[in-house]
Order: structure tokens, then sequence, then C-alpha cells
């Protein structure tokens, strides 16, 4: 007898079958995480120098405006990530 786990599993399985990567599709989505690490990255040095620097001149409001920028930064970049490997993931299947 199944588990109520195991009834759904089987039911996901048809409804969307998983599909194995590839060593070099694997390759191609991590190049596109690196990528958009380093991007990440980079952003966040840049603007949290340039928060340090809006807090020792006392601008306070100027600091939280950079980090609002930040946040909202880092989450478009992560979001433009995903999209991109999504993007990749259906030219696999075809």
């Amino acid at each position: 007898m199944k588990s109520a786990y195991e009834l759904a599993m089987e039911r996901l399985a048809k409804n969307t079958p998983s599909v194995t990567l590839t060593d070099d599709q694997k390759k191609q989505l991590a190049e596109i995480d690196a990528t958009f690490k380093a991007k990440i990255a980079e952003r966040e040095v840049f603007l949290k120098d340039q928060i340090v620097k809006a807090q020792m001149a006392d601008k306070f409001e100027e600091a939280e405006q950079l980090q609002q920028q930040l946040l909202t930064d880092v989450r478009r970049l992560n979001d433009d990530c995903e999209t991109k490997k999504e993007k990749l993931r259906r030219s696999f299947a075809s």
C-alpha cells in the first residue's frame, strides 16, 4: 500500500516528467549562476561603499536610498538569472 506522498509524487511525475540534464547542460546553468553572482557581488561592493561614505558624512537619508537601491538591484539580478536559466531549461526540453 502506497502512502499519500508516494501517490502524489506519481501524479506529479505523470503531469510534469522530470528532465535529466547532461553534464554540459548543468555546466551551462552553472555558468549563468556564476555570471549573475559576480554581477551581484560587483553591485554590492559598489553600493556598500557608497552607503558607508554616505553614513560617514551623516547623510542617513541618502544611505537609506542606496540600501533600497541595493535590495532592488539584487532582486532584479536574481530574477534575471532565474529567467535566463528557465529559458535555457526550456531549450533543453526541445
